[in-house]
Order: C-alpha cells, then sequence, then structure tokens
C-alpha cells in the first residue's frame, strides 16, 4: 500500500519539497539585498524589496492548493534556517549595493544580521498567517477570495514585523527615521502589485499545473 498523501499523489512530478524550498531560499536572499536599497516611488520612499518578495506568497499559495497546507508547513521549516544564513552572507557581501569582497565575512556585521534575523522571524510569522487564511478560504467557488486575502493578511503581518526588527534604532540614520512611513509605503506598494500583478499570475499558474494534475479515475458502474 502507498504512504503517499492523496494531495502528493495528484501533484506534479517535479513539484517536490527540494524546489520549492529552493525558490523561497532564493527570493529571500534577493529580498533582502533589494531592501537595502530604497528609491522613491511618485514622492514616497520604497524599496526594490517590495516588488521582489511577493512572489514567495504565490508560490506558498500554489503549494497549499495542491499539495496542501501541511506540506507549505514544512516548506517554511525548512527554508528558515539556510534563509537566514545565506541572506546574511550575500548582504554582507554586496553590502549597500556593491560587492565588498569575501573579507566583508571576517568581520560581524549587526546591520545586516538584524536585517537577516527581522527576515527570519517575519517569514516565518507571515507564511504560517497566509497558509491558515488559503486554507481555510481555499475551498471556496471563487478562486481569487483565498490567495487575495492571505496576501492581504500574510503581507501586512511580514512587512511590519520585518521592519520593525530590522530598522527600530537601527545604525542606519535614514533607515531608523523613515522605516514606519517606509513599511506603509512596502506593503502598499506589495499588495498593489500583489493583487494587479501576481493574482492573474497566480490564477495563470493554477490553471497551467491543474492540466498537468493526472486525471482521476473512471467510475466503475455497480
Amino acid at each position: 500500500m502507498s504512504s503517499a498523501s492523496p494531495a502528493a499523489a495528484t501533484r506534479p512530478a517535479w513539484m517536490g519539497l527540494p524546489l520549492l524550498v529552493a525558490l523561497h531560499i532564493l527570493i529571500i536572499i534577493a529580498s533582502n539585498y533589494l531592501v537595502q536599497l530604497p528609491f522613491e516611488l511618485a514622492g514616497v520612499h520604497t524599496t526594490w524589496g517590495a516588488f521582489t518578495f511577493p512572489l514567495v506568497f504565490v508560490i506558498t499559495d500554489l503549494t497549499v492548493r495542491l499539495v496542501g497546507p501541511t506540506a507549505a508547513r514544512q516548506v517554511v521549516a525548512r527554508v528558515m534556517l539556510p534563509a537566514l544564513l545565506a541572506s546574511y552572507v550575500v548582504s554582507v557581501l554586496f553590502f549597500e549595493g556593491r560587492f565588498n569582497g569575501w573579507a566583508a565575512l571576517g568581520e560581524f556585521n549587526t546591520f545586516v544580521f538584524r536585517i537577516a534575523l527581522a527576515s527570519f522571524i517575519a517569514y516565518a510569522m507571515g507564511q504560517l498567517a497566509d497558509i491558515a487564511v488559503f486554507a481555510r478560504l481555499r475551498r471556496l467557488p471563487a478562486w481569487w477570495v483565498a490567495p487575495a486575502a492571505s496576501t492581504v493578511i500574510g503581507s501586512l503581518i511580514d512587512t511590519f514585523v520585518f521592519f520593525s526588527v530590522a530598522f527600530w534604532r537601527s545604525s542606519n540614520a535614514f533607515m531608523a527615521e523613515h522605516w514606519v512611513g517606509i513599511a506603509w509605503v512596502d506593503y502598499v506598494t506589495k499588495l498593489a502589485f500583489s493583487l494587479v500583478a501576481l493574482l492573474p499570475l497566480y490564477g495563470a499558474a493554477l490553471k497551467a499545473l491543474l492540466r498537468q494534475l493526472p486525471a482521476p479515475p473512471p467510475v466503475r458502474a455497480a
């Protein structure tokens, strides 16, 4: 008798935990680097990380939809520590947008570690909230309700936990002064980007992945 769960038995063969973990870590590393690069959007401060990190929510929601919340939580558990270490290393090497040489790893960077730690905590809290909301709403007839609601709540938690841990009384004077405003702009930017661009992406990806699922066995007449 096979021990595979029904969800695992019906997902696309390539959609395993190692690939999902790798995608999460890649997006987290990129976002932690890009969050160090603020810029102005329509006269307000935001960061480039606002446009990369929401992709994690798309991947998580697809995982919950196709594999189930238990597998999604397993991904989060496996991602946290490797992402913390990788984020710190990459952010130290490319601190403030430039390559600082391998020797930079020889000195502990408190500012970068706070960013990596903030990402660690915010990722766990935001993703678990996203999974809980999505799992509760995923069986509704309208496919877009679950990813939209989970993104609104998960992203809100993730954004403000991250910015408060990373930049409250930070050694970076600019971020220490402006982190609350930047967090609000970051959240609104991420939310608008997610609902306008990534929600349709989720729908298209879900449709494509569902086409790869094996057809259910025919029902035999009694």
